[in-house]
């Protein structure tokens, strides 16, 4: 009997990429491994990318845990990364534990992870110290995001803002767009390349082309928090086609 996993996400209301990737990405991992994997969500209200809109959406996430919790989910994803890096250095260890103690408190305890936390692990996990990032935002919020990662201990070499700043036009980003990118970035003086450093923005079909075309490990946020949750349910992180961190490697 194969165990099944339930996985549980908060997404912004107007995501449509992480309950896709995420997903995808999982059930390409049940073709090498016997474990099975449903998917549930909660979503916080959230249309434009901008920092009124993001501190108002991250209100909403202590609901979302509270939700998920009430359908026993056994690991539990905030899918936003910057609504947290917009929030200040280091706030994904405090959405963390607070959205972690809703889910104990409600007799439902299940481990909460977010997509910018792992993004950061992420870097850790490959030993990247010199990274480049590309990201759907305006300057501002990507400067942001940029500043965030750098107070983890990283150095962005450089980056791109694509300033996208409908959320639902993010999602429709065509991801064929970012090898070429990416090519005009300076990634040979880099250990890692951050495809996207956002959940919303489609990634994963371009992963394994750049990984081809740069000699670099490819992340996103995306693959990071799937990396994550398979390491909070001590499952083997590994999915087939899904760049260099969920290749078994690590």
């Amino acid at each position: 009997m194969f165990k099944t996993y339930r996985i549980g996400q908060i997404v912004p209301s107007s995501n449509t990429t992480m309950e896709t990737e995420i997903p995808a990405m999982l059930r390409l991992r049940e073709t090498i491994r016997p474990e099975r994997f449903t998917f549930h969500s909660s979503r916080m209200r959230m249309k434009k990318v901008v920092k009124e809109e993001l501190a108002a959406m991250d209100a909403e996430s202590d609901r979302c845990a509270i939700e998920l919790s009430d359908a026993r989910v056994d690991v539990l994803g905030y899918a936003c990364l910057v609504a947290i890096m917009a929030m200040g250095r280091g706030y994904h260890r405090v959405s963390q534990e607070r959205l972690t103690k809703h889910t104990t408190e409600n007799g439902a305890h299940a481990p909460v992870l977010t997509s910018a936390g792992a993004l950061v692990d992420a870097l850790k996990v490959i030993g990247a110290k010199r990274i480049v990032v590309v990201a759907p935002y305006m300057k501002p919020l990507t400067e942001l995001v940029v500043d965030y990662i750098g107070s983890e201990g990283y150095e962005v070499i450089d980056w791109r803002a694509l300033e996208i700043p409908d959320n639902l036009e993010v999602g429709r980003h065509d991801p064929s767009r970012l090898p070429e990118i990416v090519s005009k970035m300076k990634y040979p003086d880099a250990d890692a390349i951050v495809l996207s450093a956002c959940v919303q923005m489609p990634s994963l079909p371009a992963v394994a082309r750049v990984e081809a075309m740069t000699g670099k490990p490819v992340i996103t946020a995306a693959i990071a928090t799937t990396y994550a949750m398979l390491r909070h349910l001590d499952l083997e992180p590994i999915v087939p086609g899904a760049g260099a961190l969920l290749s078994g490697a690590y």
